[in-house]
């Protein structure tokens, strides 16, 4: 549960609807013309990096989208506002996040998501949103948790529900 009790759950039957929410987000976000970190929580292939690509293709984005295993962070600084993705699954220890100059990355208005966020605890600052990611037969069950006031802002307005939407 969120600090503010502002949760959401969706069923999303394909890939297609994971990118179409990944889109609503960047657009609730673009328009509130201010920065959000948001933590992607789940196992591997569950729609972390689709749900990014949807961000990435909302706002703009028209080339691939991969997941930045090896790298840490992908920036996509060409975009309004610009994104970080961040994926930490090889992070060997939180600390190295300091040495990349992480801080600066949140800073300023950016769309930053971070898959792996427990991998980087202890020196990631606190979630605007936690997006939790699983299998539920041939889709994926979605909890989205506000863990601040912008968040539970931005849960509120998300409107997708299904494949109908």
């Amino acid at each position: 549960m969120s600090i503010f009790g502002n949760e959401r759950r969706l069923f999303l039957e394909s890939e297609a609807e994971t990118e179409r929410l990944g889109g609503e987000l960047a657009g609730l976000v673009k328009a509130s013309d201010q920065g959000i970190m948001v933590f992607l929580d789940g196992d591997l292939g569950m729609g972390k990096t689709t749900l990014s690509r949807g961000v990435m293709r909302g706002l703009g984005h028209v080339g691939a989208v991969k997941s930045p295993t090896y790298t840490l962070v992908e920036p996509y600084e060409d975009l309004d506002p610009p994104v970080y993705h961040f994926d930490l699954y090889r992070l060997g220890d939180p600390e190295e996040l300091e040495y990349m100059g992480i801080r600066d990355y949140f800073s300023g208005g950016s769309f930053c998501l971070i898959e792996w966020p427990e991998r980087g605890e202890g020196v990631l600052p606190e979630p605007d949103l936690e997006i939790h990611l699983e299998r539920q037969g041939e889709g994926r069950s979605v909890v989205l948790r506000a863990r601040s006031e912008f968040g539970a802002s931005l849960l509120n307005q998300i409107e997708l529900i299904g494949p109908d939407s």
